[in-house]
């Protein structure tokens, strides 16, 4: 698989609550361990752990983690610096997770109107 070079070459969020870390690394352009190291330096990233350990992303998850990469690979910013933006813009953040969340179902639904004009 190609990287994705940035966030607007990533693949659309697929409308279901769970996504696994591989569905997760898939959707986001990111390796598994890498994922894991993210849990542990951003405070935001807390998936749900099932049976066995396994971790269950959500789609909020995955859009924190679209966040972090644009932070860390597009904009150039460290590990501490992304966790402090992110941190310090909580209250803009939602906003901007909203604004995506919304972007995103537009996609699907653009998608979904050319899958019903067929």
């Amino acid at each position: 698989m190609l990287e994705p070079k940035n966030n607007s070459q990533l693949p659309a969020i697929p409308g279901k609550r769970y996504f696994t870390i591989g569905e997760v690394s898939e959707l986001c352009g990111v390796k598994p361990h890498v994922l894991r190291y993210w849990e542990q330096e951003f405070p935001q990233l807390k998936p749900v752990k099932r049976r066995g350990n396994r971790r269950y992303y959500q789609r909020q998850d995955v859009i924190v983690i679209r966040q972090i990469r644009s932070l860390l690979y597009d904009q150039g910013f460290t590990i501490g610096g992304a966790r402090n933006k992110l941190t310090g813009e909580e209250a803009r953040t939602d906003v901007s997770q909203s604004q995506q969340i919304v972007k995103q179902v537009r996609l699907e639904l653009e998608d979904l109107l050319k899958v019903l004009r067929r």
